[in-house]
């Protein structure tokens, strides 16, 4: 019985931790932020489309018109491994390549490796 007694009070405890593990987020809807350049040819945490689907809806795929762009964040989701997803339009309207409103980005990284900066 008493096996059973220590048994309860473990889970009930690991239940209890759980749930006082909160994740606060340093990004909010309607921050502006501004699109880096990458250490490499593509985005690796901004998840652009790639070249044959920017082609296929009518847009010129030239990662490089990216650069310097200011993006809105108009989604703040945070997934269960912990991650931030951010979803991002452009601030002036247009769409990216012409042809895609929005976009996701994994936000953490994305700050860390210079994809996106802080306005």
């Amino acid at each position: 019985m008493l096996k059973y007694a220590i048994a309860l009070l473990f889970s009930v405890s690991l239940l209890n931790a759980q749930d006082n593990v909160t994740t606060q987020t340093d990004v909010n809807v309607g921050d502006v932020l501004e699109i880096g350049k990458p250490e490499s040819n593509k985005y690796k945490h901004i998840d652009f489309p790639r070249e044959n689907f920017i082609i296929k809806r009518g847009g010129i795929a030239n990662y490089r018109s990216a650069h310097g762009e200011k993006v809105v964040v108009t989604a703040v989701k945070l997934k269960k491994d912990g991650t931030t997803q951010i979803k991002i339009k452009r601030n002036d309207g247009n769409r990216f390549f012409g042809s895609h409103t929005v976009v996701t980005a994994d936000y953490k990284d994305a700050i860390s490796s210079g994809e996106l900066q802080i306005l």
